[in-house]
């Protein structure tokens, strides 16, 4: 049974060594290796997990990035998502929906035409006056989320080393005890 597990375990592993990036309709996706679109060069959708794209041509797709980043000189006439990593639109660069980013901060470029909505939850944002956002622009910065969770965590760490000091008084009490008659 043990062997059998151990076999299993194994031939699992190799299959999550010998992953190959998975292509559909021109789409790229990737885990762990960075995608780049040269300029010139046309994707569909460009999917990341723990690497980064780079665009220098057009993603006619979306761009989704989960821990990594996305750096667009180009053209993606759909959504750009980052989940966990920072967006960065160089001058003129274009998109075409909307551009959504949590964890992370978002910087642009003189000229970037955002066509839709521009939300960055828990990071930060860089625009100049001349990028253009479509609909709406909505930052939520990351002490939102932090500083109440700090003070959470506060608030517990001090319950268990006040818990932990009334123990100790306990038994150091014990131990301070007049002999019994």
């Amino acid at each position: 049974m043990m062997m059998k597990k151990l076999v299993l375990c194994l031939l699992a592993a190799a299959f999550a060594v010998g992953v190959t990036p998975a292509r559909a309709d021109n789409d790229a996706v990737q885990l762990g290796t960075n995608i780049h679109v040269a300029a010139g060069e046309t994707v569909h959708d460009a999917v990341c997990f723990f690497c980064s794209v780079n665009v220098e041509g057009k993603v006619t797709g979306d761009i989704v990035v989960f821990f990594g980043n996305v750096h667009l000189n180009g053209e993606a006439q759909h959504d750009v998502v980052n989940f966990f990593g920072g967006v960065t639109a160089g001058d003129n660069a274009l998109i075409g929906n909307s551009l959504v980013s949590f964890f992370g901060g978002v910087r642009l470029g003189e000229n970037v035409s955002v066509g839709r909505d521009l939300v960055a939850m828990f990071g930060s944002l860089q625009a100049p006056e001349s990028a253009s956002v479509g609909n709406n622009r909505v930052v939520q910065p990351g002490w939102v989320l932090f500083l109440p969770l700090f003070f959470v965590i506060a608030i517990v760490f001090l319950i268990v080393r006040e818990y932990r000091a009334y123990h100790r008084r306990l038994i150091l009490r014990g131990y301070n005890f007049p002999p019994r008659q």
